[in-house]
């Protein structure tokens, strides 16, 4: 059983940067691999980025070069380092322990509660 909780989210002006954190419960890192989604009011949750078992980072085209998925063994977490927010990139956002395979990301059973993210001037 693997527990996630995110943080780090609020409101920011578009331009302005925030960095998501997913603390898990238990060990993640070489087990699992990890997904940041979103959900912006009316639409489906989208894959943003995740990153392999191994580390290796995938994002989605509507972030790339914007955002930035890492994540720190000894802390157990996962971290969205957002970078030139801009007004659609309002959601809410969760992380999720998921598998790689067959060339991309299947998210698992385990979710966080979710963080609010508010880009606004």
């Amino acid at each position: 059983q693997v527990q996630l909780v995110e943080s780090g989210g609020g409101l920011v002006q578009p331009g302005g940067s925030l960095r998501l954190s997913c603390a898990a419960s238990g060990s993640i890192f070489g087990i699992y691999a990890m997904g940041w989604y979103r959900q912006a009011p009316g639409k489906q949750r989208e894959l943003v980025a995740f990153i392999t078992s191994g580390g290796r980072p995938n994002y989605a085209d509507s972030v790339k070069g914007r955002f930035t998925i890492s994540g720190e063994n000894a802390k157990n977490t996962v971290y969205l380092q957002m970078n030139s927010l801009k007004p659609e990139d309002t959601a809410v956002y969760y992380c999720n322990a998921g598998s790689y395979y067959s060339g991309g990301y299947h998210p698992g059973d385990y979710w966080g509660q979710g963080t609010q993210v508010t880009v606004s001037s």
